[in-house]
């Protein structure tokens, strides 16, 4: 008996009492998430998947012909899926040529390929008016810059005038000769290569004419074991053409709809911010001369939800935004010319910088 009446003191009581209660409230917690997550839907708002399997079939045609170059690829593929114009530089013969055009001939779509030289014209990208002698009118003449996709082959090899006939049909997607304007066909995209500005014969391409580029993607050599496998499939031509191994995929009405997936991915407000601290700090670094303008950010922005839509996520992730940080940004900015004695580079710079950013949470 006197245990008992030990067990039911004032205190053993309250204990039990909170005990109980402490389990019922777990028991009806587990039993509201175990019902919340029966209505979870972990599947994408957007459905990326034909988006996926499109780029998947790009990079195996691809691949058939270029070894390695991995990142390369996924820049030009999501130059596209941005909307934007890419420019890759590179010694020669290290495939930026035969890349692009092996991009082209994986797409459905119309391509053409102008060689700059220093003694292009304006007229000769854009068109010219002729006058017709039945009619007695003049009649525009449409120049090669008139596709869907446009290979610029070295474009620092013509002068400044020539790479001026570019500036307004790669930010608005028109050109006006006599007073009238020329939409372009969509999707347009422009592919440009040029050689490193040390080589011989190469004019420095203006700010406003990088500004335009979404990316700049540089090439760097291949490793031994790329070396001796493009040495193998060269071997195993026997006089057939590279491109001839390419499939088209994709039509222009698809890429057109995944370039409107590509702008519906979803971005947190912090990410935003995050962008703009980025773009920010390029603009009162000591080491740059000139920084980002708000178009970079732009690029950013839609640079990261291209990647996002690569990697099958309908929204933005702080990888994304650094992943594409470098390619939007090295081009754009300046090193002052006491740091770029010291070799210090736009790359260097820009890590630095995003490091510094805090990444939001």
């Amino acid at each position: 008996m006197e245990q008992q009446n030990d067990d039911l003191t004032p205190e053993n009581t309250e204990e039990n009492n909170t005990n109980a209660s402490e389990e019922n409230l777990s028991e009806h917690l587990e039993h509201i998430i175990d019902s919340n997550t029966e209505d979870i839907n972990f599947e994408n708002r957007i459905d990326l998947s034909e988006l996926k399997e499109g780029i998947s079939l790009i990079k195996n045609e691809i691949s058939k012909v270029i070894v390695g170059q991995k990142e390369m690829i996924d820049m030009l593929i999501a130059s596209i899926l941005a909307n934007g114009h890419a420019l890759i530089e590179g010694v020669p013969g290290v495939a930026k040529t035969i890349s692009a055009k092996l991009l082209a001939r994986s797409l459905d779509i119309d391509f053409s390929r102008i060689q700059f030289t220093p003694d292009l014209m304006p007229s000769d990208i854009l068109g010219t008016s002729v006058f017709n002698m039945k009619s007695s009118e003049f009649e525009f003449k449409q120049g090669p810059i008139f596709s869907n996709m446009v290979l610029i082959d070295e474009i620092n090899r013509a002068p400044a005038k020539t790479q001026a006939a570019l500036f307004e049909v790669m930010e608005e997607r028109q050109i006006t000769i006599d007073g009238h304007k020329y939409k372009m066909d969509l999707p347009f995209i422009v592919l440009a290569t040029q050689n490193p500005v040390e080589q011989e014969g190469t004019y420095r391409l203006p700010e406003a004419q990088l500004d335009r580029f979404l990316f700049k993607i540089d090439i760097d050599y291949p490793n031994l074991e790329e070396e001796i496998e493009i040495l193998n499939r060269e071997q195993n031509l026997k006089g057939n053409t590279k491109t001839d191994q390419v499939t088209s995929h994709l039509a222009k009405d698809q890429i057109t709809k995944f370039q409107n997936l590509v702008e519906q991915i979803l971005i947190e407000t912090h990410l935003l911010k995050y962008i703009a601290d980025i773009i920010i700090n390029t603009r009162s670094n000591p080491f740059l001369y000139l920084g980002a303008s708000p178009r970079a950010s732009i690029a950013i922005l839609k640079a990261s939800k291209a990647f996002a839509a690569m990697a099958g996520r309908d929204f933005v992730t702080p990888e994304d935004i650094k992943r594409a940080a470098i390619p939007v940004l090295q081009h754009r900015v300046i090193v002052t010319p006491e740091r770029e004695m010291e070799g210090v580079t736009t790359k260097q710079i820009i890590k630095q910088i995003i490091e510094a950013v805090e990444i939001p949470r």
